[in-house]
C-alpha cells in the first residue's frame, strides 16, 4: 500500500497458500519462500501484523502462531520494521469501532481504498485493514 497525503493506494494484495498435502515443515517453507518473494518485489518500508487471537480453537491458534512466526522471520531477514496491532485496534482504525464485525470491516476497507469488492479469502481483507491501521501511525511511504 502507498500513502499519499490522506489517500491510500493498493499496490498489490493476495494470500499465500501452501498445499494441504504436504507436512507442516514443507508448508511453512512454501509460505516463507512466497513471502520472501513478495518482499523482494515490493520492498515495503514497514509491515503490520495483527496480534494472535486464540479464540476457542487451540489448533487454529497454534497454526496461526506458526504462520505468524514465519512472517516475522521473513520480515526480520528483509530488515522490514514490524508494527504489531491488536484486532480491536485494527477494527477501530478502519471502522471507528473496535468490536466491528468482519462484514463491516470489509465494507469500510473497500470504501477507504475506493474499490468495489475484494476477491480472495478474508485474510486479504484482514491484511488490508491492518495496513490501513498502520497508515494512521505512519504518515508516508510504502508498506
Amino acid at each position: 500500500m502507498e500513502v499519499n497525503g490522506s489517500s491510500l493506494r493498493v499496490l498489490g494484495c493476495g494470500a499465500l497458500r501452501a498445499s494441504q498435502k504436504n507436512n507442516m515443515s514443507v508448508r511453512l517453507t512454501e509460505i516463507f519462500n512466497g513471502l520472501e518473494q513478495v518482499l523482494h518485489v515490493h520492498r515495503p518500508e514497514y509491515a503490520a501484523l495483527e496480534e494472535t487471537f486464540a479464540g476457542e480453537n487451540p489448533k487454529s491458534a497454534i497454526a496461526m502462531g506458526q504462520g505468524r512466526g514465519i512472517a516475522l522471520l521473513a520480515l526480520g531477514r528483509a530488515g522490514v520494521p514490524v508494527w504489531e496491532l491488536s484486532p480491536a485496534e485494527v477494527k477501530k482504525a478502519v471502522t471507528g469501532n473496535g468490536r466491528a464485525g468482519k462484514e463491516q470491516v470489509a465494507a469500510m476497507v473497500c470504501a477507504r481504498l475506493a474499490i468495489q469488492a475484494l476477491e480472495g479469502p478474508a485474510d486479504v481483507t484482514d491484511a488490508l485493514a491492518a495496513a490501513i491501521a498502520l497508515s494512521h501511525r505512519l504518515p508516508r511511504g510504502n508498506f
